[in-house]
C-alpha cells in the first residue's frame, strides 16, 4: 500500500486538537479516523490483476536525437482506475515524462504518450511499469509492477552523415555524370571520345583511331559491385577515450560513413567487430539497409580490455571474398608494441587487397606537446604553477609533460611508417576529421582503379 500527500496532510491535522485541548486522546481518534478512511480507499481501488499494458514503440532510436512511442493501459475489471503510471526503463533512455495520471473506466483503456531522447547508444530495456491505483479519496494506493518488457536499439549518432553529400558529388563524377573522365586500370569501359590535349596517350583506342582516321581514347566509370570490408577493433585500442568519448565511437563514425558511401556507388559492404573474436557481422549491405544495418550492430558494441585477434582478419576477408577487396582496419596505431599484431597481419593483406588503416589522434596530446599553457590539466595543478615575476615560465611538471606527449606523438608516426612501407595506406587525425578522410581514401582507390 502507498499513501498520498492528502493522508499526509490530514494526519497532521491531529495536531490541532492535541494542542487545543491539551489531550492527545483527540489526535489519536483522528488519526484512527484517517487510517480508516484509507483502507477503506486501498479497497476501493481499481484490481491491479486486471490492468493491462500494451506498448506501441519503435525498436530503433538514433542517439541525440526524438523518438516518440505510446503506451496503453487497459482497464478490465469493474471499478474505474485512477492511478499514475512510471515506465521503468533505465535512465540514459531519456524517457519522458516519468510518471503520468491516468483515469480510465471500466472495460476501457486509455493512451499516453512517451518521448525518448536516448543519450547513450546500446540496448536499452524495461521489465514493466510499475501503477499505483488509487481509491476514490485519493488516500491510499495499491502499488503493482505490471510485467510489459520493452527494449529499444539506440543507434549511433552517425555525426559524420554531413560529409557523406559532398563524397557523393565526387562519386558521381566519377561515374561520369559531370564532364570528369577516369584514367587508369581496372575500371569498366565506359564509351570512345576523341581525343583532347592532356589526355593519357595508354587510353588511344587505335583501331577506333583507324576506323575514324582521327585520334580516340577510350573514357572509363569506376567498376560497380566491388567488396568493401570493414573491420572495427572493439578490443582494448577502442577503450581509450578521447574528447570525452571512447575511441570506438570514432571507429563507429568511420564505418558507418565509409560503408552509406560504398553502398551508394554500388559495391557491397561487409562489416566485422573484432577483439578476441568476432563478436558481429554485416553481410553484403546495401544502399537501402546500410546505415540501419550497420548502425543497429554497431549500436551494441562495446570496447573490451582482450587483445585484439587481428591475425584473423585475412581469413575473415576470404570468407566474404576472393577476390581483390577495399579493406578498412578501423583501429587505432600508438606504439609499436601495442600495434604489434596488427603490423604484422598487414603484408599478407595488403599482397591481394587495398588495405587502409585509421588511426585516431588524442587532440589534449598534440596540445601538449605544443606547450598550450592549458594543456588539460586539473584545477589544482594549474594554482601550482608559479606566480609572480617568473609566471611565465614552464614548470618542471610541463617539461615533462611536453616530452612525454612528444615521444607519444613520435611512436605514433614511426608505427604510421612501418604500415605505409607494408603497403598499407594510414589515415590518421582527430576523431571528427577520421571519418571524412577515410572517405576521401576509398575515393582515390575508386578514381585509381585500386579495387
Amino acid at each position: 500500500m502507498a499513501v498520498s500527500g492528502r493522508f499526509v496532510a490530514l494526519l497532521a491535522v491531529a495536531v490541532v486538537p492535541t494542542v487545543l485541548l491539551g489531550s492527545g486522546w483527540g489526535g489519536l481518534a483522528w488519526v484512527a479516523v484517517v487510517v480508516l478512511a484509507a483502507a477503506l480507499d486501498v479497497l476501493r481501488a481499481a484490481d491491479l490483476g486486471r490492468v493491462r499494458i500494451e506498448r506501441r514503440m519503435p525498436r530503433l532510436a538514433r542517439r541525440g536525437t526524438a523518438a516518440e512511442g505510446t503506451l496503453v493501459v487497459a482497464n478490465d475489471g469493474t471499478r474505474p482506475l485512477r492511478a499514475v503510471v512510471r515506465d521503468m526503463w533505465e535512465p540514459s533512455a531519456g524517457h519522458a515524462p516519468r510518471r503520468s495520471r491516468v483515469d480510465v473506466p471500466a472495460g476501457e483503456r486509455r493512451t499516453t504518450r512517451v518521448r525518448f531522447a536516448p543519450f547513450r547508444r546500446g540496448r536499452r530495456t524495461t521489465t514493466g511499469v510499475a501503477v499505483r491505483a488509487f481509491g476514490p479519496l485519493g488516500l491510499a494506493a495499491r502499488q503493482l509492477v505490471v510485467t510489459a518488457p520493452a527494449e529499444l536499439v539506440v543507434t549511433p549518432p552517425f555525426r559524420s552523415r554531413r560529409h557523406l553529400p559532398s563524397r557523393l558529388a565526387r562519386l558521381r563524377e566519377l561515374d561520369g555524370e559531370t564532364t570528369l573522365q577516369l584514367r587508369g586500370h581496372g575500371t569498366e569501359f565506359d564509351s570512345l571520345r576523341d581525343y583532347v590535349r592532356g589526355d593519357d596517350v595508354r587510353s588511344i583506342d587505335w583501331r577506333a583511331t583507324a576506323r575514324r582516321q582521327d585520334l580516340v581514347v577510350r573514357t572509363w566509370r569506376p567498376e560497380r559491385d566491388r567488396r568493401v570490408v570493414v573491420v572495427v577493433d572493439a578490443g582494448r585500442a577502442g577503450a581509450g577515450r578521447v574528447d570525452d568519448e571512447s575511441r570506438l565511437d570514432a571507429f563507429i563514425e568511420s564505418a558507418l560513413l565509409l560503408g552509406a558511401l560504398a553502398a551508394a556507388a554500388g559495391d557491397r559492404v561487409d562489416l566485422a567487430v573484432l577483439d578476441d573474436a568476432v563478436r558481429d557481422r554485416v553481410h553484403g549491405a546495401t544502399r537501402n539497409d546500410v546505415v540501419q544495418r550497420f548502425g543497429e550492430t554497431l549500436a551494441v558494441a562495446e570496447p573490451g580490455l582482450a587483445a585484439t585477434d587481428w591475425a584473423a582478419v585475412p581469413a575473415l576477408v576470404d570468407s566474404v571474398t576472393t577476390s581483390r577487396a577495399f579493406v578498412v582496419l578501423v583501429s587505432s596505431l600508438d606504439s609499436v608494441g601495442a600495434s604489434a599484431d596488427l603490423l604484422a597481419v598487414l603484408p599478407r593483406l595488403t599482397r591481394r587487397h587495398a588495405v587502409v588503416v585509421t588511426s585516431v589522434a588524442d587532440p589534449v596530446v598534440a596540445r601538449m606537446a605544443s606547450g598550450d599553457p592549458e594543456l588539460a590539466e586539473g584545477p589544482a595543478s594549474r594554482t601550482r604553477r608559479v606566480t609572480g615575476p617568473g609566471s611565465g615560465r614552464s614548470t618542471g611538471r610541463d617539461v615533462y609533460r611536453r616530452a612525454a606527449a612528444e615521444r607519444t606523438l613520435l611512436d605514433a608516426d614511426g608505427v604510421a611508417d612501418v604500415a605505409r612501407r607494408a603497403g598499407a595506406e594510414v589515415v590518421r587525425g582527430a576523431p571528427d576529421e577520421v571519418p571524412p578522410l577515410v572517405a576521401d581514401a576509398y575515393i582515390r582507390a575508386k578514381a585509381a582503379g585500386r579495387l
